[in-house]
């Protein structure tokens, strides 16, 4: 089986900084895709940024220049450097990558369970 796992929420004051990690691990032959999420209460999940896995990124409006995504490919972690921290920027921040697994080999997409980062002002 496959699972992501976050870590690196919390909470920062407004102008701060934080940096998110999500680690792939289980039966996998190749990671595509992968990104950010975030949901914030009473609104839906929301794209943040996608890095390909040849490491070309996209961004929501909302954080470019503020935000990075970045991955290692051989440890199949995907990060997200946050920095000119909003309070708008309260949300649950999840990853998904598509992995494509050793036996049977074909992509599905996986979340991880997410983790809060919470910007007070």
């Amino acid at each position: 089986q496959v699972q992501l796992v976050e870590s690196g929420g919390g909470l920062v004051q407004a102008g701060g900084s934080l940096k998110l990690s999500c680690a792939a691990s289980g039966s996998i032959f190749s990671i595509n895709t992968m990104a950010w999420y975030r949901q914030a209460p009473g609104k839906q999940r929301e794209l943040v940024a996608r890095i390909t896995n040849g490491g070309s990124p996209n961004y929501a409006d909302s954080v470019k220049g503020r935000f990075t995504i970045s991955r290692d490919n051989a440890k199949n972690t995907v990060s997200l450097q946050m920095s000119s921290l909003k309070p708008e920027d309260t949300a649950i921040y999840y990853c998904n990558a598509n992995i494509v697994g050793r036996t049977p080999r074909y992509e599905s997409l996986y979340w991880g369970q997410g983790t809060q980062v919470t910007v007070s002002s």
